[in-house]
């Protein structure tokens, strides 16, 4: 009997390990684009990958877990002193505090799909050690994978020039929510 038990659970275990399977990100090819909104137009950066994984079960995305290196932040739409002031701004307290949470996390599960190579993805995102939940949608073509975000940042405590919480900014206002666009390649 205790054979059989044996035999039952290696056949079991096998199964398991066909139908779910982990696939790296390649972080030097994948890559996540930011854009944050003020009352007078936006900037545009960039952030690296530092690992990542995306799970399938028998051929279909159901889940997923990254880890963002938030001291690759970048800002590509500017060049010179203004470009490296509003690089060091974002990193500083009054936006994500990078010297103490230099990392930024997601992880998610698909609840459903939405098509044939999209689906809808919850998971948590912690940015400065503040976990929040999120929801959105994920598309997988092949070995690529693409997600689009939107981020309200007074969910992470960062509130600097944010309309919500000062009064009569007017035109230097910065607006809460930023987009990120995320290119995966696995």
């Amino acid at each position: 009997m205790k054979k059989l038990s044996l035999s039952i659970l290696a056949i079991v275990m096998t199964f398991a390990s066909i139908t779910a399977q982990e696939k790296k990100v390649n972080t030097e090819t994948s890559s996540i684009v930011w854009k944050g909104y003020k009352v007078t137009g936006s900037h545009v950066g960039t952030l690296a990958i530092k690992e990542g994984t995306l799970v399938f079960k028998n051929d279909k995305l159901s889940g997923g877990e990254f880890i963002v290196d938030m001291t690759t932040l970048t800002v590509t739409d500017l060049e010179g002193k203004m470009k490296n002031n509003l690089e060091g701004h974002l990193k500083s307290d009054d936006f994500f505090s990078v010297e103490k949470n230099a990392t930024s996390k997601l992880t998610f599960t698909v609840d459903a799909a939405k098509g044939k190579n999209a689906y809808v993805a919850n998971g948590n995102l912690t940015i400065k050690g503040i976990t929040k939940p999120v929801s959105f949608d994920i598309s997988v073509y092949g070995s690529k994978a693409t997600a689009n975000l939107r981020i309200d940042r007074t969910d992470f405590d960062i509130k600097y020039k944010s309309g919500s919480f000062i009064q009569n900014l007017g035109d230097k206002a910065i607006y809460d929510d930023f987009d990120l666009v995320v290119d995966l390649e696995f």
